[in-house]
């Protein structure tokens, strides 16, 4: 069975938070005694230099995993063709969290339509520069087929769940089985909305079905506008 990788977008502490996160340290630091992971957003905008990553690997607990959202340019820009270099060097700077790298985020604007070439194309790109495990957040609703899950499944890529959903059969994670990775970003009001307790109560019991059958599980909140994000990530964590 595996464990639950639990956390939010992004580990800048609210003032409001403060007490949640006691002790010394970076927020990175306070933000991971609580948390066992964290899903970096600013590698969406810009790039980090692989020392970053280092820094940022050396300071949490051996058990921390960090999930990083692959760039803008290769997903909103290139629509992920052409990226060549790009991509390679991308993947050298995140490698710099070494063993705590826990998955790469790739995450597609809403006007890309599942291409089975294109999804080749970048996939087997993407494979030979990493071997570990990625998910895909796709927006658009021709990505949410059987052809296109067996697409993923061959390259080892789960499709993320993420509320609020963009098509009625987002409802499942698919792809990859290897992997689930929950993806929330709060609703109605997506970045704002905080779940209630029966949402999460229910999501805490998709989550427990989900570690019996996969090698990772993963839980983001992305609804950070406001703080809800981290509410609702302690709340699952408090079980």
């Amino acid at each position: 069975m595996s464990t639950t990788s639990v956390g939010v977008a992004g580990w800048s502490l609210r003032t409001e938070h403060a007490d949640l996160f006691p002790g010394a340290g970076t927020h990175l630091q306070r933000y991971a005694s609580v948390f066992n992971a964290v899903e970096i957003n600013s590698s969406f905008y810009k790039p980090h230099q692989r020392s970053t990553y280092e820094r940022w690997a050396a300071s949490v607990p051996a058990t921390f995993r960090f999930a990083v959202k692959i760039p803008k340019l290769l997903t909103h820009e290139r629509r992920l063709e052409n990226v060549g270099s790009d991509l390679a060097r991308f993947l050298e700077e995140a490698g710099g969290l070494g063993k705590k790298l826990g998955c790469l985020l790739i995450q597609l604007p809403p006007s890309l339509e599942y291409d089975p070439r294109t999804v080749e194309t970048f996939f087997r790109a993407l494979r030979r520069g990493h071997a570990g495990h990625a998910v895909l957040e796709p927006r658009h609703p021709t990505w949410f087929t059987a052809a296109a899950d067996a697409r993923l499944d061959a390259h080892r890529v789960a499709r993320v769940m993420a509320d609020p959903l963009v098509d009625p059969r987002a409802d499942q994670p698919g792809g990859w089985p290897g992997i689930v990775y929950f993806r929330l970003h709060g609703s109605p009001v997506m970045y704002y909305s905080s779940y209630d307790t029966s949402y999460l109560v229910r999501l805490a019991a998709r989550l427990k079905q989900a570690r019996r059958s996969c090698e990772a599980t993963w839980c983001i909140f992305d609804n950070t506008a406001r703080g809800a994000a981290t509410m609702n990530a302690l709340s699952l964590v408090a079980g």
